[in-house]
């Protein structure tokens, strides 16, 4: 089942945030890495828990598998509202149908919100994602790369 977070869910989404701080590579030396701060993935939780954000749970028979978090706001471009994802990351054991599912649940919450479109980012080169954006109707706009100085 997809749901909304609840203040409640806190400690599981922290969790899901480091297997993705480490899924992404993010603690690995050398590129773009940085240690995870549980303080920072708290406050990243609350922040989800506002007006104008979200933090969707795949839940799992009481398991917390999977957690999407997204945010809207008018693009800088024109008046036309956009959702953007902050994280996205679903546990290795319960991926599958939980990611549809997710996106269905995002798309949703973009549409109850009037955004116009939404966004979807990827780490790396996974081509799996790509073919699973392109198949829900993603179609690519930006690359975005990183140089840690």
């Amino acid at each position: 089942m997809i749901r909304h977070a609840e203040p409640p869910d806190k400690t599981a989404v922290i969790t899901l945030l480091k297997q993705s701080h480490h899924a992404a590579g993010f603690d690995t030396p050398g590129g773009f890495s940085f240690p995870f701060d549980p303080a920072y993935a708290e406050r990243l939780f609350f922040i989800h828990q506002t007006p104008r954000h979200v933090c969707l749970l795949l839940d799992v028979e009481g398991t917390a598998g999977g957690v999407l978090m997204a945010s809207y706001g008018e693009h800088p471009f024109g008046p036309v509202k956009v959702a953007r994802e902050t994280v996205w990351f679903i546990n290795r054991h319960y991926r599958g149908l939980g990611a549809v599912r997710m996106l269905d649940a995002y798309e949703v919450w973009a549409r109850a919100n009037h955004c116009e479109f939404i966004g979807m980012a990827g780490m790396g080169e996974d081509p799996e994602v790509g073919k699973l954006y392109q198949r829900r109707g993603f179609m690519p706009a930006e690359r975005h790369y990183l140089k840690a100085i």
